[in-house]
């Protein structure tokens, strides 16, 4: 029986796929038992083997977005994220109305509105989704990623777990082909602050455009810290931090 093969592992069920865990091993199966041999040669199972290519297409999609912003999600992300995220991209592939049935892809339909729309605001933390953490408004300039955040009182404005005594913001403008896998990747410096009753303009800005193709993303990482002995330490719980996709252009 094939297993399942990278980092993040999925379990459930998507058309005529099951991915399971038994034991230390995520396997996938087709449901009903039928042979491998028979799915990939019986006329029978056309469908089931067009299932399978699309399916394929998202999942490497779902790899390449995770992997083009790694360093941000590793800050913020939860034990959902991959099955999560292949919902969202399926939704996407299916917004491909020019491929024939078995070959729709991610990268077509990333290039509808639609698609653009499905992906934006997407929370890589479904715990901490950024409209539960910050309650300031903030601005977006596409051209060179900017994200502003203007009168915001940390204390007022952010919910915060306990222990943390400071926040970090961080952005990201990501180029990235769906069709290739290709991504770059460029990143504001970190911009921290104290939570108390100040109030702070805050103003991010990736180093540059980065170079590439594909489409434009853009990404906003909260992140609260922990002072003890002048030090800033990210804490053990990432529950509260927050990485949102700010953008789809």
């Amino acid at each position: 029986m094939p297993k399942q093969k990278g980092l993040v592992k999925i379990e459930g069920s998507l058309d005529d796929i099951t991915f399971f865990k038994r034991k230390d091993a995520f396997l996938v199966r087709l449901k009903g038992g039928v042979s491998k041999e028979r799915i990939m040669t019986d006329p029978a199972y056309k469908r089931t083997r067009e299932n399978m290519s699309e399916f394929t297409n998202v999942v490497d999609s779902g790899k390449y977005l995770r992997n083009g912003c790694s360093v941000l999600v590793k800050s913020a992300f939860d034990g959902t994220l991959s099955n999560r995220l292949v919902r969202t991209l399926s939704v996407v592939k299916n917004l491909d109305s020019t491929s024939i049935r078995g070959e729709r892809k991610v990268a077509v339909g990333i290039e509808t509105a639609a698609g653009k729309q499905e992906l934006k605001g997407f929370d890589f933390n479904f715990k901490s989704p950024l409209s539960s953490v910050l309650f300031a408004p903030y601005a977006l300039d596409t051209a060179n990623g900017e994200v502003t955040i203007n009168g915001l009182v940390p204390l007022d404005m952010l919910n915060y777990p306990p222990h943390a005594t400071h926040v970090a913001f961080r952005t990201a403008f990501m180029n990235l082909d769906f069709g290739t896998g290709i991504s770059a990747i460029r990143y504001s410096d970190v911009s921290t602050l104290p939570l108390d009753m100040h109030e702070s303009n805050v103003s991010l800005v990736p180093s540059e455009v980065p170079p590439g193709g594909g489409d434009s993303y853009f990404l906003l990482l909260v992140e609260f810290m922990q002072e003890m002995n002048g030090i800033l330490y990210a804490l053990n719980d990432g529950n509260y931090n927050s990485l949102t996709l700010l953008e789809v252009v």
